[in-house]
């Protein structure tokens, strides 16, 4: 098992990403949360890996913290019908904050507005990792203490209504972060979308 890659990151994009480790470019596949915290091509970087392994394919998964790399594999492993696509979409849908709080909450409704996850997965996720023993007890005390930020909170609020409008995530991703530029301030999340909405036009 490889379990992490430092080189040079060559190339990013929001879904995926080279590293040259010692000339050898190693392909990954990362989640947006990751995409939002890499350096700049041609900046050394470390990324935390998970090998997958199928019949037509070695496939190589990036996260920027071990947090994301161990709810990955949370999802693949104790989650009825998510694989590595769909837990990679969860981890691109929501901050490890938000998914944690909104598992605990059992907040169906706000897991299954993620791109790809109907309400029945959204069901089974907040079913089967709340029966995990720990799992929720740990995930509470944590989500009492890092509760999302109002920025994170309006930034995932924008992203999800431009998403309900019909854009990609990764579009609606890129544009409420562009809104966001400059802003120090939080704005409310009808003002976002907006702001977003005209970047997108």
């Amino acid at each position: 098992m490889i379990a992490f890659l430092e080189g040079v990151l060559a190339e990013a994009l929001p879904t995926q990403i080279v590293v040259n480790v010692h000339g050898v470019g190693y392909h990954m596949l990362i989640p947006l949360s990751s995409f939002d915290r890499l350096p700049a091509p041609g900046s050394p970087v470390k990324i935390l890996t998970h090998l997958v392994v199928r019949e037509d394919a070695h496939v190589l998964y990036g996260f920027s913290s071990a947090g994301e790399r161990d709810l990955f594999r949370l999802l693949m492993n104790h989650v009825t019908g998510v694989g590595p696509k769909l837990a990679l979409a969860i981890l691109s849908g929501m901050s490890l904050e938000m998914f944690k709080a909104s598992v605990v909450a059992g907040d169906i409704a706000a897991i299954s507005r993620i791109s790809g996850v109907g309400k029945k997965t959204a069901e089974r996720v907040v079913l089967e990792l709340k029966d995990k023993v720990g799992i929720a007890a740990e995930w509470e005390a944590a989500s009492a203490q890092n509760a999302p930020a109002p920025r994170d909170q309006a930034m995932h609020d924008a992203v999800l209504a431009l998403i309900s409008l019909g854009y990609k995530q990764v579009e609606a991703h890129k544009a409420v972060k562009q809104a966001l530029t400059g802003n120090t301030g939080t704005p409310p999340t009808e003002e976002l979308v907006r702001l977003a909405l005209k970047i997108l036009a």
